[in-house]
C-alpha cells in the first residue's frame, strides 16, 4: 500500500502532526441512531492530524446527552489528553462505546472540553451538510471520511506503521 494521496479534494498528508483544531464553519454534522437524533451542530469542531479523517466533536448542548452512559476504561492521547467512553442507549438498543470525550484535555485541545466525538461505524449514520460519512477502517480511530477528504488513510491492515 502507498501513502501517496490521491489528486484532488481535502487531501489527509497534508493535515499537521501534532493535530489542530478547526471549526467547522457552520455546517451541519448529524449523527443518528436507532430511529433518534443523538446530535445535531452546527457549531463543531474537526480535528486534524496527518493520514487521519476528520474526527469531529459536538458541543454537548447538541447532544441528546441523557442516552450516553459512561463506559469503562479509558485512553490516552499524547497530544489531546485522556479519552472517557460512551456508551449509546435508545430503548432496549445499545451500542458499545459509539462515543468519547476528553474531559480535561492538554491546554492546546482546551477546545474539546466536554465536546462529543462519534464512531461512524458504532451508530446507524453520520452526515456533513447531509452527505452520509464513511468510517474510517480499524476498531481504534474514529475519522469521518465525506467525498471532499482525500486519502490513503490510517487504519486499514497494514498502515500501523504510518
Amino acid at each position: 500500500m502507498t501513502t501517496e494521496p490521491d489528486r484532488g479534494g481535502e487531501s489527509v498528508w497534508d493535515y499537521p502532526r501534532p493535530p489542530r483544531i478547526d471549526a467547522a464553519d457552520g455546517r451541519l454534522v448529524q449523527v443518528l441512531f436507532a430511529g433518534r437524533q443523538v446530535a445535531s451542530t452546527r457549531r463543531a469542531l474537526r480535528v486534524l492530524e496527518t493520514s487521519h479523517p476528520p474526527v469531529w466533536y459536538v458541543p454537548p448542548e447538541d447532544v441528546a446527552t441523557e442516552l450516553l452512559h459512561p463506559a469503562a476504561g479509558e485512553s490516552h492521547c499524547e497530544w489531546k489528553g485522556s479519552a472517557h467512553y460512551w456508551d449509546l442507549r435508545v430503548g432496549g438498543l445499545r451500542s458499545e462505546r459509539a462515543a468519547w470525550s476528553y474531559p480535561r484535555p492538554e491546554p492546546a485541545f482546551r477546545q474539546l472540553r466536554g465536546h462529543f466525538a462519534f464512531y461512524p461505524a458504532r451508530v446507524d449514520r453520520c452526515t456533513v451538510d447531509g452527505e452520509t460519512v464513511r468510517p474510517q477502517e480499524g476498531d481504534f480511530y474514529g475519522g469521518w471520511i465525506t467525498s471532499e477528504i482525500r486519502g490513503p488513510f490510517k487504519g486499514a491492515p497494514g498502515t500501523g506503521g504510518w
